[in-house]
């Protein structure tokens, strides 16, 4: 019975979504104050019904309701608690819906927290959200309904992806889905501003938090799946620029690229045309990630589907919104005429650059993901671009966002002079340059990778120090440190975020070239070194499938101890896991993680004489990795609390000679 209200809501929602849609669009264009007052309630009785619908699916989820045709076939009663949850969005139809959730959500947010927005673009933002949520509906509906229930259901079920029984994938797809459905807002405020004819600062404004909560959201979500990838998949690496780890980075480009054109069209009313397209490209390179995912066009160990009609029907959604979207663009372009100038050197011209690099950089990532689709399209070769292609194209351009960072921060608007900005920063660069040289002394026989990556991270760093000490003014030290825990939550946002990107820049540069490998077959009580480092494989048992226990699975759990200069260090459990309900094997790797290293071990098949194989890294820096990613999204959590995103850019303006309906 709470499976079929699952669905009639989802049905009445849809409904609701459609009057959202038409109604306050309608008054927005009359001035009827009471037409455009039908887009609050709406809102938030579309997420009501939404959030119901999501509860039913999960009850059906927790309480192994077989006759539920997506239970069965993602579900077991053997599996723990968490995966029971994470198993309602971990396939097709359930992510769908957590999609949905999460696009009313947001549409729910800007009606609760918008009332200092105009009433005509409060109105018009609602429902050109709806009007996505429409889509998404009838997606939902049509061709992925969770809720479709069976006549004669088995005793259990063929259970969830084993790889995706983990506890950093029952976290990934929320906050990825966090992060892409975030941008719908920012595309809704393009859209609603074309549509209105007015972009200006106060718009900006208003956009920087959505997209900013987004942004932030889809860090921790591409941070969660970076370090499942690093752990799980036992392959030691942490990036495999993967199609659909590529589909979350490229929104997150073009996110983080709009965050800062969005503070030069506040400030100085420039680059109102880039802003409005990085906002609706962003939304459209999320609908494209989604495409990727579920069309089977590309192969992947993320990929939720492979349905090619669902495929389509993502893609007309694609083109519907980001087509009109754009063709409305070219229409109103000339609305969109820019009225700060400013020179060369100036923060703007900066921030240009940033823009440009991100920009750039995220349509490289594009390229090489599709072009083995086009390829097979246009000439029936089947190509791979793999991890040298995207290192070599997208690696020069972060390099030249962390040159130009430091010193861009800090440049004043609309002139600046740079011989004033670099004053300051010589230390920093200096303390950079010597780190680098420090780095390459101390490494022998390798590539100058790492110390470029000392060298870049250091600058971005300190850099980030500068400007921080800078923003107090002159004055004594006491009274500069005084100054700077006043200073705006903003500045400590930029300051946290700088900080952990340039940590992550030094961190992949460190691991990628400082780490050591090696792999061999192992008797049991068999010793062997890696660096600095001993490890000795004591034994290898069978853990028995036990529920009761929370293992599922059937395991050969390696045991493994480390030490150094003959001191104990650490015992490693690596494991080989094979899921007899989905018949699937997975590895486990035993990791002891450290501050300035991780110790990694992958146990591998038993040879034929009775060993076992066993690949070791010692992986140093490995945890800045994910220590700068936290940095960053604390960064945007910093600015998102700082009052002044919150509050309207000026006294909030009522509509003019609104008419009401009659």
């Amino acid at each position: 019975m709470i499976t079929e209200l699952g669905h009639f809501a989802l049905i009445l929602a849809f409904g609701i979504a459609l009057i959202q849609m038409i109604i306050p669009m309608i008054g927005a264009h009359k001035g009827w104050t009471n037409w455009m007052a039908v887009a609050d309630p709406a809102a938030t009785s579309q997420f009501i019904l939404v959030a119901f619908s999501f509860a039913a699916l999960t009850y059906a989820f927790v309480t192994s309701d077989f006759s539920v045709l997506l239970v069965l076939e993602n579900s077991n009663s053997a599996k723990p608690m968490l995966y029971k949850v994470s198993g309602v969005w971990g396939n097709h139809e359930g992510s769908m819906l957590l999609w949905l959730l999460i696009l009313t959500l947001f549409g729910a947010c800007a009606s609760w927290f918008g009332g200092y927005l105009p009433q005509t673009l409060k109105a018009r933002v609602l429902a050109v959200q709806s009007s996505v949520c429409v889509a998404f509906f009838a997606f939902i509906l049509f061709t992925s309904n969770p809720f479709i229930r069976i006549e004669n259901p088995p005793f259990d079920g063929y259970d969830l992806n084993p790889l995706l029984q983990d506890p950093g994938l029952a976290f990934h797809p929320p906050f990825l889905y966090l992060g892409y459905v975030g941008l719908s807002m920012a595309f809704s405020f393009a859209v609603a501003a074309l549509i209105e004819g007015r972009v200006d600062a106060a718009w900006a404004r208003w956009v920087r938090p959505w997209t900013l909560a987004a942004w932030m959201f889809l860090t921790v979500g591409i941070g969660l799946g970076s370090w499942w990838a690093y752990y799980e998949l036992g392959w030691g690496g942490f990036w495999f620029w993967d199609p659909v780890e590529n589909a979350s980075l490229m929104p997150w480009l073009l996110a983080a690229a709009l965050l800062h054109s969005a503070v030069v069209t506040e400030k100085r009313e420039s680059l109102k045309s880039w802003t409005i397209l990085l906002a609706i490209l962003a939304f459209g390179f999320s609908l494209l990630g989604t495409f990727l995912v579920r069309s089977g066009v590309i192969t992947s160990v993320h990929a939720f589907a492979n349905d090619p009609e669902r495929g389509v029907f993502i893609l007309a959604i694609l083109v519907f919104f980001v087509g009109g979207a754009l063709t409305l663009f070219a229409a109103r372009a000339n609305a969109l005429e820019a009225k700060g100038v400013f020179s060369t050197i100036s923060r703007e011209s900066a921030l240009v650059a940033n823009n440009v690099l991100l920009a750039v950089s995220a349509f490289v990532v594009f390229i090489g993901t599709i072009w083995p689709l086009v390829a097979e399209m246009t000439v029936g070769r089947t190509l791979s671009v793999g991890a040298p292609f995207f290192n070599q194209a997208f690696t020069p351009f972060f390099v030249g966002l962390a040159l130009i960072l430091p010193p861009g921060a800090m440049l004043a608007w609309k002139r600046g002079t740079l011989t004033r900005v670099l004053k300051p920063l010589w230390a920093a660069g200096l303390l950079a340059v010597a780190l680098a040289l420090l780095a390459f002394a101390l490494q022998t026989g390798r590539s100058a990778l790492g110390p470029i990556g000392v060298l870049l991270g250091a600058w971005v760093v300190f850099g980030a120090v500068v400007d921080l000490w800078m923003r107090a003014g002159r004055a004594s030290f006491a009274e500069r440190l005084s100054r700077i825990r006043r200073l705006p939550r903003a500045d400590w946002g930029k300051f946290t975020a700088h900080t952990g990107l340039g940590i992550v820049m030094f961190a992949i540069a460190a691991m990628l070239a400082w780490q050591t490998e090696d792999i061999r077959t192992v008797e049991i009580g068999g010793t062997y070194e890696l660096g600095a480092y001993e490890f000795t494989l004591e034994n290898v048992e069978t853990l028995d499938f036990d529920p009761t226990q929370g293992r599922n699975y059937i395991a050969q759990h390696g045991t493994i101890a480390v030490s150094k200069n003959g001191q104990f260090i650490a015992t490693l459990d690596p494991e080989k896991r094979n899921y007899p309900v989905a018949g699937m094997p997975t590895t486990e790797a035993g990791i002891d993680n450290g501050f300035l290293r991780d110790i990694y071990v992958v146990l591998g098949d038993r040879q034929d004489n009775g060993a076992w194989a066993v690949r070791s890294y010692v992986k140093p820096f490995a945890n800045w990795i994910w220590g700068g990613s936290i940095l960053m999204a604390i960064g945007g959590l910093l600015s998102l609390t700082d009052r002044r995103m919150r509050v309207a850019a000026g006294a909030r303006k009522k509509t003019a000679g609104a008419v009401p309906a009659e």
